[in-house]
């Protein structure tokens, strides 16, 4: 490689001669904006930075947390008064002032110091409200139901295959209660939870904009409760609050003529809630579910999270939800036991985009299909004018029939929407507790508007898919001169937006599950892309609840099905089960969430002692493997990599990451019983599955020397060479790719890591293989569960995502350095590969916006950065021939260093834009 040669104007003027203003932009407490029902009693707090110089450092911070927002005006920290902490800290930082009562709302502002002394403005102020910390802060609220679930009936853990004790549907109930207000309100919230969802109504109108709230959890182990500021809502005077119930995964009616994946039944549907109404008087008064409340069946005739969900319009009761309402005839409501309450922390579900047809079409049978153009996770909303008692049934499905019609063959049925009308003008409806994935409608009982409709039929005025998912915040974006990748990403960004809800599922309509590989494998794709923390760490609180006794962590959790075919394969993967030890962490390096290692340490010692219990002379070799592997035989169980290989190497990659989070926590005793483990572990791996003549491992597989570099198993003499093989592998087969779910990943980070992005452009650049190109062509437009998009499996499916990670960090060049924690320590380096003459890439970190974008002509290539306030970065610069680099912006720089072969160069905060010109 010729040495390269660097011109560039170098200033060096000192730190305070730079604009050095600095502004706090953006508060958050436990990862949120103004949280409401915050359980824990040492909230974290956590804000942005921004200025218009370079090179911004804090040097030190204060924070006031005050009782009312009065006295925060007046600065004044009644609750806490950090006083002036020198410190650059400005993330993940714990409360510690006063005690933090239940409901009470707390606000609180930031003012912060640079590296020249300079003091901020104050911050705008923000807030939290606490929840419920005791179950006396309740108030006495009790759950209460329509019916109960007897006890014989009740099935937690189903498992897959026995047959239905009982068949029999369920009572969807309402349940409403009045209550007067007969002082000014200062304030009111709402704490409720109904299982296993709810919609509450206040006057007449929804609170909230959730959809199946709360989220779902391991019912006989938790439940999670939502809270609202219903202040708006309430009125002086009188008022009605009005709850329905559906079933979710709390109870999957055992009716055989509906899909149903599995069969648990942790009881019928309850509620249980406490209205706090804070008068401007300074007394308060409690609304509180219990006996005084009335309940009766609701519209609401049968609803199951796979079957789908069927509406009576003419059961509606006219102002059920409303203050007066004649309740004479409903029934007293029935108090029942419920489980332990948690506040949800996570986002809520919502609706995002609405999707209306591309296409409609009649089939053969007087029934119509409706493409709506996007295969996604979704609800419809259907508007239609027709006569009392008709009735119409809507059959979701991801793919169609050469005869135009739907099948659900891939993604289970009978599973569909029915409505019938109330024959009332145009009537609007929507399902209230059941989503599914779809792309196509089927129509059955109703002609489009506009259409031929000589049997005088329900006329559809309106057929809308409405997208639903987690709300956590979109915080990455990616464009590319290469329209395939840009069509990979958004591929691969419905997959995961499709199955991003109260849990990473594995799809929206078949399973619904909470398949565990996903978390580690996807999670820095999805942690590019989307705020999800507050999801991860649920996720982590799913797999505590859902740990058996003798540590093993299941595939799924929340655990709701054992699945028995093929004995124990389909609950015991070390890497499914291994999310529990590598997500924390990763919430660590991407969030610098140390709590999130405290607090499960317990389980990750708990999963690790399990596995080494279960290991053979050290290797562990039960479960899935290489799940979904391209082999000779249709996907499924590992084809390609042996039995051992993949759980092994992800044990010994447990073990490492097992041994920092120890030495993080001040563990040194197991830290060092971990590092020693680990190396037994390498050494029975090595000489059991490599070849030393060969520099292989196992069968050679992609997977197997892939994983074997990434879990640092390979002798460092040996790596170089083992690389060369998965090039080799990977070349010989037309540049096409062989790994499966757990192996992809892997093969993506050793070839970048080893600066072999040609190879990953080459693979993902095509259309003919097995690939995301291939999915495409085939008219996918969200992520299949197999590399081939077969027609008989998911065709929305989250698991082989993996190519995003290396979109943000290798094209885009988004990465940390070696010992970075939540991105203050950047790498930028872009990977110019291919065809490529453009790509734009930008992260919202925990400290704030990075962007790389780069442009490439023959001549010229011109790298614009944005690098957040109380970070630094170092840039690599693509080429190894002479070139000219200057800062358009800026021209201020450090000098040039060089690092294998690329010129490197060491920047503070700021905005840059590089230009290098070829001499």
């Amino acid at each position: 490689m010729s040495k390269i040669l660097v011109f560039f104007w170098l200033f060096l003027f000192s730190i305070s001669l730079f604009a050095q203003d600095i502004k706090v932009a953006r508060l958050s407490c436990s990862y949120r904006d103004n949280p409401i029902g915050i359980d824990f009693v040492s909230p974290i707090l956590s804000w942005k930075l921004q200025s218009s110089g370079s090179n911004v450092m804090q040097s030190a911070y204060q924070i006031l947390v005050a009782s009312s927002a009065a006295q925060l005006n007046k600065n004044v920290g009644d609750v806490w008064d950090t006083k002036k902490v020198i410190s650059a800290r400005s993330i993940q930082i714990p409360y510690k002032g006063a005690k933090l009562f239940s409901a009470k709302t707390y606000f609180w502002k930031v003012r912060v110091w640079n590296g020249s002394g300079e003091v901020s403005a104050w911050s705008n102020t923000a807030f939290w409200q606490m929840g419920l910390l005791t179950a006396q802060d309740w108030k006495g609220a009790k759950w209460i139901a329509f019916e109960k679930l007897a006890d014989s009936n009740v099935n937690v853990l189903p498992t897959d295959g026995k047959k239905d004790k009982y068949n029999a549907n369920n009572i969807l109930p309402m349940f409403r209660k009045d209550f007067a207000v007969t002082k000014s309100i200062r304030k009111a919230t709402a704490f409720v939870s109904g299982l296993g969802h709810f919609e509450m109504s206040l006057n007449g109108q929804k609170i909230g904009e959730d959809f199946l709230a709360p989220g779902w959890t391991k019912y006989d182990r938790e439940a999670l409760y939502v809270s609202y500021d219903i202040t708006s809502q309430i009125k002086r005077g009188n008022n009605a609050v009005g709850v329905m119930l559906g079933n979710g995964f709390y109870y999957i009616p055992p009716v055989k003529e509906r899909y149903r994946k599995l069969k648990v039944a942790y009881g019928y549907p309850k509620m249980i809630c406490r209205l706090l109404i804070e008068y401007s008087d300074g007394t308060s008064a409690n609304i509180i579910s219990d006996q005084s409340w009335k309940t009766a069946p609701s519209p609401i005739t049968f609803s199951s999270i796979y079957g789908g969900e069927d509406y009576n319009a003419n059961l509606e009761q006219k102002g059920w939800n409303l203050a007066g309402f004649n309740d004479a005839k409903w029934k007293t409501a029935l108090l029942v036991n419920g489980p332990l309450l948690n506040a949800q922390k996570e986002e809520p579900v919502k609706v995002f985009e609405n999707f209306t047809a591309q296409s409609i079409k009649t089939t053969g049978n007087g029934e119509w299909v409706y493409d709506m153009g996007q295969n996604a996770s979704a609800i419809i909303e259907l508007k239609v004018h027709g006569k009392k008692g008709d009735t119409v049934r809507i059959t979701p499905a991801e793919l169609i029939k050469a005869d135009g019609q739907v099948t659900q063959k891939n993604i289970g049925g009978p599973s569909y929407f029915t409505y019938i009308l109330k024959g009332d003008g145009v009537e609007t409806w929507r399902p209230r507790f059941f989503y599914t994935g779809f792309r196509y409608l089927q129509v059955k009982g109703a002609v489009p508007a506009g259409e031929v409709n000589a049997a005088n039929q329900t006329v559809i005025k309106n057929l809308t898919a409405l997208h639903v998912r987690n709300a956590a915040e979109q915080i990455g974006e990616f464009t590319s001169s290469h329209e395939l990748f840009n069509k990979t990403f958004r591929l691969i960004d419905w997959s995961v937006k499709s199955n991003m809800v109260s849990v990473f599922t594995d799809c929206p309509h078949r399973e619904k599950l909470g398949w565990l590989e996903q978390l580690h494998l996807m999670g820095n794709s999805v942690g590019y892309n989307y705020n999800a923390a507050p999801l991860f760490k649920k996720a982590l609180q799913d797999m505590k609840t859902s740990q058996l006794p003798n540590g093993l962590i299941p595939e799924i959790a929340p655990e709701y099905v054992k699945f028995e075919w093929g004995g124990d394969m389909f609950r015991d993967s070390p890497e499914w089960g291994s999310s529990g030890i590598l997500l924390p962490w990763y919430l660590y390096q991407w969030y610098g969430d140390k709590e999130a290692i405290a607090e499960y340490y317990p389980m990750m010692q708990g999963y690790l002692k399990y596995l080494a219990a279960k290991a053979e002379n050290h290797i562990l070799s039960q479960g899935l493997g290489d799940w979904y592997d391209l082999g000779p035989k249709a996907p499924g169980v590992s084809q390609l990599t042996p039995m051992g290989v993949t759980g092994t190497a992800i044990y010994h990659y447990d073990l490492k990451i097992m041994e920092k989070m120890a030495t993080l926590l001040g563990k040194k005793a197991d830290a060092l019983a971990y590092s020693d483990l680990a190396a037994k572990v390498r050494k029975v791996f090595n000489n059991q599955f490599f070849n030393n003549k060969t520099r292989q491992y196992a069968s050679g597989s992609q997977t197997a020397n892939a994983m074997a570099v990434y879990m640092e198993l390979v002798e460092d003499e040996h790596k170089n060479a083992v690389i060369d093989n998965l090039v080799k592998d990977i070349k010989n087969r037309k540049n096409s790719l062989t790994a499966g779910d757990i192996g992809y990943r892997y093969v993506l980070r050793v070839l970048e890591d080893a600066g072999r992005s040609d190879v990953i452009f080459d693979m993902n650049s095509r259309s003919d293989v097995p690939g995301y190109g291939m999915q495409i062509a085939k008219g996918a437009t969200a992520l299949t569960e197999s590399w081939a998009a077969l027609p008989t499996v998911s065709n929305n499916h989250f698991m082989l995502g993996h190519l995003m990670e290396w979109l943000y960090s290798g094209l885009g060049g988004i990465r940390q350095a070696e010992g970075a924690v939540a991105f203050n320590h950047i790498r930028i380096e872009p990977e110019v590969v291919g065809d490529l003459t453009a790509a734009r890439v930008s992260y919202n970190s925990p400290y704030g916006q990075i962007l790389s974008s780069w442009t490439k002509t023959k001549k010229q290539f011109t790298l614009e950065v944005r690098i957040p306030v109380n970070t630094k970065a170092d840039i690599y610069f693509p080429g190894d021939g002479k070139q000219t680099i200057t800062d358009e912006i800026n021209p201020r720089i450090n000098a040039l260093s060089f690092e294998n072969g690329k010129a490197k160069l060491t920047v503070g905060s700021g905005h840059y834009k590089f230009i290098c010109t070829n001499d």
